[in-house]
């Protein structure tokens, strides 16, 4: 009568009468049936705090917990998780003698890796096994939990073991808990036996069975072996249609993700919160952030609830367009719907704070994205806090920042290791800023870590690095020592060398690049004409312009014409140039404008220079650079009235022009100048070395160049506005703070004039340093008297 009554309060939803009621019982086996029926109940509610109170009740009153009770216990302590309480409950099941009892042995190991203690869940299964006291659901168990903490690796492994063991046979379970596995190691082999095992036991008919097998073969890029699936499967739900959109959305194939999801529609397929996601994240990967942006719009009319990997490819997809304004609309839905909550897992909150990092820092709201990097506590940021944070100033030209960022990340103490994105947004901050020391240390930190198994993305960052901070026989033993190679490689190693004007040593690349087997592309055409356009190989570079419709049908673009316009205008062939833009199959924009504008300084053409300008002004394209090179060419021509007109229109249209910076590494770090700077500490000895340089190269020939002084003034005062110009600066300071036969880097953000090119020349012959600088079009290596550029630059 007593157990019916607590079952009458349980019925009526008022437990707390029930357990009054136990509490005055003598403990007996249908007492403890009653405290299992508690207990469950609150399980089933999902109050695991109640259930560990109802357990430690239970043993305070000497109820006898039985192998019902400890499974129920034992989930409560996974689901919060706490692996305190779940570690005590062990020690209860192991005094009252339950560590044999294989249901109970089971809940433990579940127990453990909810917990995220899988060598504790693996120390029980091997006691289990050892006792021979392990069933199916022992195997599935282990294997799930593997599987759960994404060691694919060890879930494969010991799925292998148990297919071995002749008295267990794999079931449904087993199959969908190593699938998973198959495809996050790109195991097609292995995926493929399993698909076999599932025909020949009949598992495959089972719809759990046929998604499982439909993701794997998608994560092993087999889309066409999952469509096979997908199509032979009599039963599917929307699970399985998931699958495929999923899985066409990863591999690239957008369109046919789509048609599926059209697809879905038609049938009245109820769409889930997964479909949405995968294709907002598709249009997102693809850079289609509008569409996205819409997708998700629909599905809020349609009232389905975003989770938080919508919100990230939300945020993603406004990242790619740099939609500033919809990324602060979905911030603030992350705020009110998913952020700031008890209940939160604090894992998926940060993917979202990530997100929106990532989002700020690609509008180029950095200053915003640090704030947001800077609320996460230290201890609480992962690897990709980190490395979005970096990316996010390396791509938009905050460098010095990016790499203060990540050296915070290395310094001792943080136990934060960077992944292959981090360095690689290191490495790019440090090409950005011709930071050649700071790159070299990134070099040897990731030889001492040993990042082997994805080496070849790093090492073709570091030849870009290396290319871009003037050491190209760093970047050529880089190359040389890689194992493989792709297209990027090539092609990284190529721009350098056009970077440097080595034209003949790119040719030779191109060879050997086509004796490797790779073709090529548009981009690979591109980075050809620049190296010609920066070598002076006028006809080589005309020869692969023709060659590249009639022998490898790569149709030229606008990137092209330009690179064409620009190697014809560098070489003073106007004529062939105008003939090229007129017959462009597309409308010539500001970019080639700008190279026959540059071309005309280089020759001094006023009167096509003017006609360039004009074009560039009805494009509505005029910028400082454009301004700049027309002002040029009027001073050449001492037509200093028109370069008056032209400051005044650049006033008048307020645009201003970026003033000339130049940086140069020292012992100490980098220095920074401007033009006529004079503040830093060691000013006055910059300036007493720089003007004793400039009369010793005069003694042996230097003349000032004094028409690269856009003021109408006489020669003299010229000559003094010259003297201060920022790379002269850099270079004095170089030779101050450098040892004798060490190169000199030397990097500044314009173009260099040609009266400092001159000096550099001539100061080459009367310093022991190679000078190495880099402007915004090329590098120039000043070496004996001459320079590597051989005039074209």
């Amino acid at each position: 009568f007593t157990t019916r009554l607590v079952s009458a309060y349980l019925t009526h939803n008022a437990p707390s009468h029930s357990i009054s009621i136990l509490e005055r019982l003598t403990p007996s086996t249908s007492v403890v049936f009653c405290w299992n029926t508690i207990i469950r109940r609150s399980l089933r509610l999902g109050f695991s705090h109640d259930v560990l109170s109802l357990f430690r009740r239970m043993l305070r009153l000497h109820c006898p917990p039985d192998h019902y009770t400890f499974p129920f216990v034992l989930k409560a302590c996974g689901e919060l998780p706490s692996f305190r309480s779940g570690a005590a409950v062990h020690a209860v099941v192991s005094t009252t003698g339950f560590d044999s009892n294989v249901f109970v042995c089971n809940a433990l190991v579940a127990m453990y890796a909810r917990c995220g203690e899988l060598d504790d869940a693996r120390q029980m299964f091997e006691e289990m096994h050892d006792k021979g006291i392990c069933d199916i659901v022992s195997w599935n168990s282990i294997v799930a939990a593997y599987t759960q903490s994404r060691d694919a690796k060890n879930a494969v492994e010991l799925f292998r073991i148990m297919m071995n063991d002749s008295e267990i046979h794999p079931d449904i379970v087993s199959l969908v808990n190593v699938l998973p596995a198959c495809g996050s190691l790109g195991a097609s082999l292995h995926g493929m036996q399993l698909h076999a095992f599932a025909l020949r036991r009949g598992l495959f008919e089972d719809v759990f069975v046929g998604n499982a097998l439909m993701d794997m073969y998608a994560k092993c890029r087999m889309i066409e072996q999952a469509n096979k699936v997908f199509e032979s499967m009599e039963v599917k739900d929307v699970v399985s249609w998931n699958a495929m959109v999923t899985g066409y959305s990863q591999a690239g194939r957008f369109e046919e993700a789509l048609g599926l999801f059209e697809k879905m529609r038609e049938e009245k397929i109820e769409l889930d919160v997964v479909t949405w996601s995968a294709v907002i994240a598709g249009y997102a990967q693809k850079g289609h952030g509008y569409e996205a942006l819409g997708v998700f719009r629909q599905m809020q009319l349609c009232g389905s609830k975003p989770n938080v990997v919508t919100l990230v490819s939300v945020l993603s997809g406004c990242a790619s367009i740099a939609a500033l304004l919809q990324g602060k609309e979905t911030h603030c839905y992350a705020i009110k719907c998913v952020l700031n909550y008890d209940w939160n897992d604090p894992g998926e909150d940060l993917m979202v704070i990530n997100g929106l990092i990532d989002m700020y820092a690609k509008c180029k709201s950095t200053n915003v994205a640090r704030l947001m990097f800077d609320s996460v506590a230290p201890s609480d940021r992962n690897v990709v806090t980190w490395t979005v944070m970096i990316g996010g100033y390396a791509q938009h030209g905050e460098a010095n920042d990016a790499l203060k960022l990540f050296s915070e990340m290395l310094q001792e103490g943080n136990s934060m290791k960077p992944n292959t994105f981090t360095i690689c947004c290191a490495l790019m901050a440090c090409a950005h800023l011709a930071a050649l020391r700071f790159g070299k240390q990134i070099h040897a930190y990731i030889l001492r870590n040993r990042y082997e198994s994805v080496m070849l993305f790093m090492e073709n960052c570091l030849i870009d690095m290396y290319s871009k901070s003037g050491d190209m026989h760093a970047a050529r033993v880089v190359f040389d020592n890689m194992q493989h190679r792709n297209s990027v490689s090539w092609t990284s190693l190529l721009t350098g060398y056009g970077m440097h004007g080595y034209g003949e040593e790119a040719i030779k690349v191109l060879d050997d690049m086509r004796a490797a087997g790779f073709v090529p592309d548009g981009i690979t055409f591109l980075v050809l004409l620049y190296v010609c356009s920066h070598s002076g190989m006028v006809d080589q570079g005309i020869r692969f312009f023709e060659s590249m419709h009639t022998e490898y049908s790569v149709t030229p673009e606008l990137d092209h014409y330009a690179c064409m316009v620009d190697l014809l205008g560098r070489a003073g062939r106007f004529g062939q140039a105008l003939e090229l833009v007129h017959s462009m199959p597309m409308e010539p924009t500001a970019i080639v404008w700008i190279a026959l504008l540059s071309g005309c300084r280089i020759h001094g053409n006023v009167e096509l220079g003017e006609y360039a300008a004009a074009q560039l002004q009805e494009l509505g394209s005029e910028n400082d650079g454009s301004y700049t090179l027309l002002s040029n060419i009027y001073a050449n021509a001492r037509r200093w009235r028109d370069v008056a007109r032209v400051r005044s229109l650049m006033k008048y249209s307020g645009v201003k022009k970026r003033p000339g910076c130049s940086w140069v590494q020292g012992k100490k770090g980098t220095a920074t100048f401007y033009v006529g700077d004079r503040s830093h500490p060691q000013f006055e000895q910059i300036y007493k070395l720089l003007a004793d340089l400039i009369q010793r190269i005069k003694a042996i020939g230097f003349v000032p160049e004094t028409n690269c002084a856009l003021h109408d003034v006489d020669d003299e005062e010229k000559g003094d506005l010259l003297f201060e110009h920022s790379e002269k600066l850099a270079l004095a300071y170089g030779i101050l703070v450098s040892t004798p036969g060490v190169p000199i880097h030397i990097t500044k953000n314009l173009r260099v004039c040609s009266d400092c090119h001159n000096a550099f020349t001539y100061i080459s012959m009367i310093i022991d340093n190679e000078i190495i600088l880099r402007d915004s079009s090329r590098f120039h290596h000043f070496k004996s008297g001459s320079c590597s550029c051989r005039g074209y630059w």
